[in-house]
């Protein structure tokens, strides 16, 4: 993996630029979105609990992003309001809230479906924030621009609360599907992900982390990580870690490990399969994993 610094210089390009974000009323949101203002860009910011500052350049949109609908609106305001949209933030999380190892009976004794709120909102909402935000970089005019992804440390590790990791690792596997399409469309499109470590947010109390043994970071260090994501045009398909300051782009070293094994992919071949399935037209057959 390799070591990364942010420079002031690297993110001075987001002058200008209009963001939309979910989640930026607190944590690692709030950083971004003071950081993305003090760079002279305006942000459109989602969030069910209003924002404690203030700005010419922010605009607040009251949003449940667990409904489409506020999504929806979300992006639209910022379309009306700006005219376009340069960079889109996938951010809003909460922590883990299924038990699995547990037992929640009903009043007939039967088993209770686990809790899929942290499914819903980390991995759900985010994906559908991307969705809107490819859609509004695709159609505007001239098309471009990037979306990030908020994934976590625990997208390549074990971690105990497992809710919370599935849906971290469900945002890296959507980034991943997701770059390969991008590329392939031709579109001046891109897709990032961060991976903070222990951040001071209202889900990692500092206090707590530290009492057992670690140190936490501030969400300003995310936030820088968020800006290079955006700013730089050279990143596709990236994933950072930021630890105490520190920063570390994941994904080429991992992807290399498994390339070492592998070889070429799976997807290599998938892309033969699709460009095979093309060249015979709709009775050549059909893909793995479809239906006749």
């Amino acid at each position: 993996m390799a070591a990364l610094t942010i420079k002031d210089e690297n993110i001075q390009s987001l002058t200008g630029k209009v963001i939309v974000l979910t989640g930026g009323s607190s944590g690692i949101g709030l950083a971004t979105t003071k950081l993305l203002l003090e760079l002279g860009a305006s942000v459109v910011s989602g969030d069910i609990n209003p924002l404690p500052i203030e700005h010419d350049r922010l605009t607040f949109v009251k949003t449940n992003v667990k409904q489409w609908s506020d999504l929806v609106s979300l992006f639209d305001h910022a379309k009306e309001r700006h005219g376009r949209i340069n960079h889109a933030f996938a951010n809003a999380g909460v922590s883990g809230r299924a038990d699995y190892l547990e037992d929640k009976l009903d009043e007939s004794g039967k088993l209770l479906e686990p809790n899929h709120e942290a499914l819903d909102v980390n991995l759900k909402a985010v994906v559908n924030t991307a969705y809107l935000g490819l859609h509004h970089l695709r159609h505007q005019d001239p098309a471009g621009g990037s979306i990030v992804l908020t994934a976590s440390a625990t997208c390549f590790q074990r971690f105990r609360i497992a809710d919370y990791t599935t849906a971290k690792h469900g945002v890296l596997g959507f980034m991943r599907g997701m770059v390969p399409n991008l590329e392939g469309s031709g579109l001046p499109l891109r897709i990032n992900s961060l991976a903070p470590g222990l951040t001071e947010t209202g889900m990692v109390p500092k206090g707590v982390v530290e009492a057992a043994g670690h140190a936490t970071q501030s969400p300003d260090v995310v936030a820088r990580s968020v800006a290079l994501l955006m700013a730089d045009e050279t990143y596709q398909g990236k994933l950072i870690y930021s630890d105490q300051g520190k920063y570390w782009e994941m994904e080429d070293a991992m992807l290399k490990t498994v390339a070492d094994i592998m070889g070429a992919g799976d997807d290599s071949i998938m892309e033969k399969i699709m460009k095979m399935a093309a060249q015979r037209g709709p009775s050549g057959g059909s893909l793995p994993g479809s239906s006749n």
